[in-house]
C-alpha cells in the first residue's frame, strides 16, 4: 500500500505516502484517518511523502468526494515532501479552497511541520 496511517497521537494523524498514489489508496487512508479524527472531535493531518513518486493515471481522480468528506474534522494539514512536488501537491490538496490551512514543508522539516500543526491558529476579527 502506498498510503498508510502510521500514527494517531496527540491530535495528529500521521499518514505516510510512498511510491505512486492511487485514488483507492487515498480513499482508504482517508477512511483510516477519519477514525481518530472523529474520536478526537477534530484534529490535524501530517502527510509524510519523502518517498512519493507521483499519482497513478486513473479516471477516478475526477472525483474528490473522498478527499473532502472529512474536511469538517480537519483543523490543519501539513505535508513533508521533496520540493519538486510542492506546487502539484498544493494544487492537489486544494490549498486555499478548503476550510483549513495547508502548509508544505520540504524533506527534512518534519519537526517544523509538527510544530506548525501544534501551534494555535490565530484568527483575525474581520470587524476591526
Amino acid at each position: 500500500m502506498s498510503a498508510e496511517l502510521i500514527d494517531a497521537f496527540d491530535g495528529i494523524a500521521t499518514i505516510e505516502v510512498t511510491g505512486k498514489l492511487s485514488p483507492d489508496e487515498l480513499a482508504e487512508v482517508h477512511r483510516q484517518a477519519a477514525v481518530p479524527l472523529t474520536e478526537w472531535g477534530g484534529g490535524n493531518l501530517l502527510i509524510l511523502a519523502d518517498r512519493f513518486v507521483g499519482w497513478t493515471e486513473d479516471d477516478q481522480w475526477a472525483s474528490i468526494d473522498f478527499q473532502t468528506a472529512n474536511d469538517p474534522l480537519v483543523r490543519k494539514m501539513a505535508m513533508v515532501a521533496d520540493v519538486r512536488w510542492e506546487a502539484l501537491a498544493l494544487m492537489f490538496t486544494a490549498k486555499g479552497l478548503r476550510p483549513f490551512p495547508i502548509e508544505y514543508f520540504r524533506t527534512g522539516q518534519e519537526a517544523e511541520a509538527r510544530a506548525w500543526l501544534k501551534a494555535q491558529l490565530k484568527f483575525i476579527d474581520p470587524i476591526c
